[in-house]
């Protein structure tokens, strides 16, 4: 006599191989409960019932021929979406438990409920299709999840959601789209103890960068109270991001970005149990949900989870807010980034983009234009217009049926790991979540363009822009002596270069960096209380909350924004270049007005390293200091390289590297190199002496070419004069170059000139520069020519 197949079975007896028994999510639960838990990866406790199990009850109940008949008129067109998929769900929600099916979950409940010591204890009941959670569908948010469920009856009332939830419109939709039967999916329910997250927190997490498939980096989202708020992009959530290399070193602390979110609101259970948004206080608000050992344990969780399954994954995590225990609650493979073609890149540009409209975060890097189709509740969907700009607050999975249909997406909350944004990546349509405002903003029938091809901010603009595209197949690139680096300055932008063989970064502008993380003047957050314009210190004591000092807030916000450049190519080499504003640059900086002399041509003023070692801003220097100590030493990038820029004298190389080794940055040690840049004719006369203080050269032909003839490079009425291929400039290069190949010291190019001028970075071959630097966007056909030139 055969056994009967079980109906329920205890996740710790679940391997990964067990999709088609209780589909792909409690598969996944049971595998790491059995795998990883050795390993110190917390599993709530719980059990499934099998796909056996879904399928007795819908003969117990005849409804197998009625479903069939539904679908049928669906096929057909006899019946819609909505009328079709309400009529099935009302049949299984219609249905009574077979006795022994009632027995098995009940039985299984009781057992969670005396190991965990508790008469009836509070679980989470998912659904997890026998199609759902594989390597290339993800099936994300198709089906129900019901939290808090406490008790018999509302347990069995929760499993019989979750069978119905098979036949939601989304769940039908999203199988048309990815071609799989409805009559060949079963569903098999997840009951799993819950983690007390409503007083803690939850999140997302992802051990790939989810924008660029840079696959060294994991990325984690964090709000107060329950999960579904982030899953479902109903909060904007705070933001992590770590480098996976650096995990097995516990000595090194890897967080490459740290970006606080709004997080307006928390889910937690009321009263009755029943989980309902409440606002956070503002202390929550203005703090993050993870301190630095939570964000690094649950990065290495990602990487034992990626390393066990052998591919990238999406899980889901909660704190318990009483034991502070962080918990892996869900774990899947990502399905979107590493499925993508990584043998080719593709660029988008946009020209002639109107005035910026609203911004928030990027997902993908592509651009489009388009009309906006403004829907702001789920019961307006069918007015939307087909390859529109959908614009809405939040999108849930009911909207995936118009998403589909969207040329791009827009909304007022939500972060990279939101239903939003996972959907947008998985159709590949470009989206701008988390704006704040656009649905006050913006207005039904306006034309506008939508752009993720500027980094980790999105936009949208006023009008129809053109957009180019430009995609290269890697695989066709040439292999070359001289090295070709890149020039960045946007840490947002750096991880998608990632697939560019570059042989490292040539130019690391710090200053940028100062500019866009920090925005305020080092010397300001040293001497806070010198600072007279109100505004300003409001302002500055906005951007520093949170921080023990202000000065900390310079050095973390300034390593962290230049560790996403050192870890895209990482160990590749990676030449940052301290700041070298110009006095009225630095003046713009928040609170720079009370620290900054005015000068009349700052061009060739106070700026570079005569800044380095003065008393005007000696401890401003020290603070990029320690942010560069932090990079190659807490943080472990030991790739970066520092760039000294506007150096005039040997003499002057000397006070400097002085004021450096001051503050624990000595030239040889641990490997330290140091770089002078060569922009100024002194450097060329003096190449030698130049040579004995530094370990390289790295020439910076804008400024080089404007002290050689003597012109601004910034004058419109001498525009025609200024041209760095003037054979006196040609001239300095080419002597700097043998001068420090003489001496044993590497010469580097970082201008432009290359980028825009195929015919300069031959020459620059034909010199024998060890590198070229060029811009992310002409890196291909620099390289090109690059190879042409060596060939001769």
């Amino acid at each position: 006599m055969t056994k009967a197949a079980p109906l329920v079975l205890n996740f710790a007896t679940l391997r990964r191989g067990d999709v088609d028994t209780v589909g792909g999510k409690n598969a996944s639960l049971g595998e790491m409960i059995h795998a990883l838990e050795p390993k110190g990866i917390l599993v709530p406790p719980g059990f499934a019932t099998t796909a056996d199990a879904f399928r007795t009850y819908l003969t117990a109940n005849d409804l197998d021929a009625q479903i069939a008949k539904m679908l049928d008129a669906l096929a057909a067109g006899r019946a819609t979406l909505q009328k079709a998929g309400k009529a099935i769900r009302e049949l299984i929600l219609g249905g009574e438990w077979p006795d022994e099916m009632r027995d098995a979950i009940l039985t299984a409940y009781r057992a969670l409920s005396d190991a965990a010591g508790e008469a009836d204890i509070p679980v989470a009941v998912r659904s997890s299709a026998t199609a759902e959670d594989l390597p290339d569908a993800s099936f994300a948010g198709q089906q129900e999840t019901f939290l808090n469920v406490i008790g018999e009856a509302a347990v069995l009332e929760a499993c019989r959601k979750c069978y119905a939830s098979l036949f939601t419109d989304r769940a039908i939709s999203y199988r048309q789209i990815q071609g799989f039967s409805h009559t060949q999916v079963a569903l098999s329910v997840g009951v799993q103890q819950m983690v007390r997250a409503d007083t803690g927190g939850s999140g997302v997490m992802f051990s790939i960068d989810t924008e660029s498939g840079f696959p060294d980096a994991v990325l984690i989202n964090a709000a107060w109270g329950l999960g579904e708020n982030v899953v479902q992009g109903a909060v904007d959530p705070d933001e992590y991001q770590v480098f996976k290399p650096f995990l097995d070193d516990e000595t090194k602390t890897p967080i490459l970005e740290k970006a606080l979110g709004a997080k307006k609101i928390k889910m937690i259970h009321d009263r009755d149990g029943t989980p309902r948004n409440v606002p956070t206080s503002k202390a929550e608000r203005g703090q993050f949900v993870l301190n630095d050992a939570e964000i690094l344990t649950l990065a290495r969780h990602a990487k034992v989870i990626e390393d066990h399954y052998g591919c990238p994954m999406d899980m889901e995590w909660a704190r318990d807010g009483k034991t502070g225990t962080l918990y892996i609650v869900q774990a899947r493979p990502e399905t979107v980034q590493s499925r993508a073609d990584v043998g080719s890149i593709k660029s988008y540009a946009v020209t002639d983009a109107g005035d910026t409209l609203v911004s928030g975060l990027s997902v993908g890097n592509a651009a489009i234009a388009g009309r906006v189709c403004m829907i702001e509740s789920a019961a307006d969907i069918a007015k939307f217009v087909d390859g529109s700009v959908l614009v809405t607050s939040t999108t849930d999975p009911d909207w995936v049926p118009i998403m589909k249909r969207a040329a791009a997406i827009v909304t007022d909350h939500g972060g990279r790991t939101s239903h939003a944004a996972i959907v947008s990546r998985e159709l590949g349509l470009p989206a701008v979540v988390g704006c704040g405002d656009a649905t006050h903003l913006l207005h039904d029938g306006q034309d506008v363009t939508v752009s993720c091809a500027g980094g980790e901010e999105g936009v949208v603009t006023e009008g129809i822009s053109k957009i180019t595209v430009a995609e290269e197949t890697l695989g066709d690139l040439p292999e070359v002596k001289t090295k070709v680096m890149l020039n960045l300055a946007n840490p947002s932008a750096a991880l998608r270069w990632w697939r560019l063989p570059v042989d490292g970064v040539g130019l690391a502008r710090m200053e940028f960096v100062v500019n866009g993380a920090v925005q305020v003047h080092p010397m300001a957050l040293l001497n806070f209380d010198a600072i007279t314009d109100e505004d300003t210190r409001d302002k500055i004591e906005t951007l520093t909350a949170g921080y023990d000092s202000k000065p900390e807030y310079f050095v973390d916000q300034l390593s962290r924004g230049l560790s996403r450049i050192a870890a895209f190519c990482y160990p590749k080499p990676v030449i940052v270049r301290m700041s070298d504003f110009k006095t009225n640059e630095y003046a713009e900086l928040l609170g720079g007005r009370d620290f900054e002399p005015h000068e009349e041509n700052p061009m060739i003023g106070f700026r570079g390293a005569s800044r380095y070692y003065s008393d005007h801003y000696r401890d401003g220097f020290a603070l990029e200091c320690q942010a560069i100590a932090r990079l190659r030493g807490e943080m472990g990038f030991d790739n970066v390289i520092m760039m000294i820029p506007f150096c005039r004298t040997p003499q002057e190389a000397d006070q400097v590297l002085a004021v450096m080794a001051k503050n624990g940055l000595e030239r040889g040690k641990d490997g330290l190199q140091v770089y002078v840049m060569c922009e100024i004719p002194a450097n060329v006369v003096r190449a030698a002496e130049f040579a004995e203080r530094f370990d390289g050269f790295s020439i910076g032909s804008n400024d080089l070419t404007q002290l050689t003839l003597g012109i601004d490079r910034d004058s419109d009425a001498l525009a025609d004069l200024f041209r760095e291929d003037d054979p006196s400039v040609l001239w300095m290069i080419e002597t700097v170059i043998n001068a420090a190949h003489k001496t044993g010291s590497k010469v580097g190019f970082c201008g432009q000139a290359p980028s825009n001028d195929p015919g300069y970075a031959q020459k620059l071959v034909g010199y024998g520069i060890d590198s070229i630097s060029v811009t992310p966007d002409s890196f291909v056909s620099v390289l090109r020519n690059v190879a042409k030139a060596e060939k001769g």
